[in-house]
Parts: C-alpha cells; sequence; structure tokens
C-alpha cells in the first residue's frame, strides 16, 4: 500500500508544473473564417480524378488525370487520351464547361461526359505540365 501512495506521490510531483502552465492556443484564425457542410453527393476531387470520360456513343475517351485551379476556380481538367497502360497516352486540358460529371444515384456512382471523340482528343493540342 505505500508503494502506491508513493508512486502517487511521485506522479503529482511530476505533473504539477504541467498542470500548473495556462493552456494556450498558438496561431491565429482569420476573422473572417467560414466553415462549410458537405453533402453525401458533393463531388470530391479524390472522386474526380481517375474518373473515365465517355462520349455520347458511349465510348471511353480519356481519364481526369489532374485539375487545373486558378483564381480559386477550377480552370481546366488534364485528360489523359491514347495510349494503352500508360504506353503512347498524352495529356490534354480541356474547359471544365465541357465535361458533364454527373452522379448516379441508381448506380451509387460518378459519370463523367464529353460530346467528343476520341480522335478530336487525340489531335487537341498536348498539355504539358509547367517545370
Amino acid at each position: 500500500m505505500q508503494k502506491i501512495a508513493l508512486i502517487t506521490a511521485s506522479l503529482a510531483l511530476l505533473a504539477a508544473p504541467v498542470l500548473a502552465e495556462d493552456a494556450k492556443t498558438t496561431g491565429t484564425a482569420p476573422a473572417n473564417a467560414k466553415f462549410a457542410t458537405v453533402a453525401k453527393d458533393e463531388m470530391f476531387s479524390s472522386k474526380l480524378k481517375g474518373l473515365n470520360v465517355y462520349n455520347q456513343k458511349d465510348e471511353s475517351v480519356g481519364e481526369i488525370t489532374d485539375i487545373a485551379i486558378k483564381n480559386n476556380q477550377v480552370d481546366a481538367l488534364i485528360l489523359s487520351v491514347g495510349g494503352f497502360l500508360g504506353v503512347g497516352e498524352r495529356y490534354v486540358a480541356v474547359s471544365p464547361s465541357s465535361v458533364n460529371v454527373r452522379y448516379d444515384s441508381k448506380n451509387n456512382k460518378w459519370l463523367a461526359s464529353m460530346n467528343t471523340t476520341k480522335e478530336a482528343l487525340k489531335a487537341a493540342p498536348e498539355f504539358k505540365y509547367p517545370k
């Protein structure tokens, strides 16, 4: 019993200086910080990246591989087009307004479509990442 009392007293002495300090928060948040709620059917970039894009004939014409943001808005979607298993593929930047992204609640998945052909995307100017 004396051992338990001695251990308890030792721990109390060691913890006392820590408990005596005031709790402080470091850093500051802007006074105008706003928080949002997110619905389950909202699009996340993690769901958008890797999404296959289909045309009006239900042919896969590319895959969304990246998102370009400018002035706090999506400026372009980067599509991987052509190639097979990563060989011969190239990238094109397309306007987000040209890609229709929608949630299919019946099948619980996201779909992307675009009114174009594989050939048109292959002929589009190639996008190269800035260095």
